[in-house]
């Protein structure tokens, strides 16, 4: 079963493109996107999104292919069906956009995100505050007589919940890596779309 990620009821659109409001729901799609690891092209990705007034919940990107210098860039956005298939269809123009997929929208597919939460505590809330990890399965990292450092992985809305539990014992700060994803099973970026098809041709 396919994954959505939903907003927030009440939380409005933040393209410039989306309709009216009430007409489409919103929804957090994540976009896997294959580059040429050169100078510039996170800046041309990026700006893409800018310019046209669409929002960028979450981006990761690293060289992923060192032999043939392709890098992955990883990005959450918000916006109906239409909205994310306008997004999809100008980043396929840029030059050194490869490959794009939409993960939410085309294949199963499996995401994950590291955070590092720090939590200054002391007495009872100490306890608490690793009772709680340990419910999470997130980790000490670092320990002072004052503070810990949790490292807490998994999907969006658990490192969220994580977070959350911990505000009342002393958050005082927090780093997140940003959504990881990609599809399950052999196929690559593109891949699974062209399979179906072939699979829906046949029958």
């Amino acid at each position: 079963m396919i994954k959505k990620l939903k907003k927030k009821n009440g939380s409005k659109g933040k393209s410039v493109y989306a309709p009216n409001p009430g007409q489409r729901e919103n929804e957090m799609h994540i976009l896997a996107i294959i580059v040429n690891n050169e100078p510039g092209v996170l800046a041309r990705v990026i700006g893409l999104f800018s310019a046209r007034g669409y929002n960028i919940e979450s981006l990761t990107v690293a060289e992923t292919d060192f032999a043939e210098h392709l890098s992955r860039i990883t990005i959450v956005s918000c916006g109906t069906p239409e909205v994310i298939e306008q997004i999809k269809s100008q980043l396929e123009r840029l030059v050194p956009v490869l490959k794009v997929s939409d993960l939410t929208a085309e294949c199963p597919y499996v995401d994950r995100e590291l955070a590092l939460v720090k939590v200054a505590c002391t007495g009872e809330k100490r306890l608490e505050a690793l009772q709680c990890a340990n419910i999470f399965r997130a980790r000490a990292v670092d320990s002072t007589h004052e503070s810990f450092v949790f490292e807490v992985t998994g999907n969006m809305k658990k490192v969220s919940a994580f977070i959350d539990l911990m505000r009342p014992l002393g958050v005082t700060g927090v780093s997140r890596t940003g959504i990881a994803a990609i599809s399950r099973g052999p196929y690559a970026i593109g891949e699974f779309c062209l399979q179906q098809g072939k699979m829906g041709n046949n029958e």
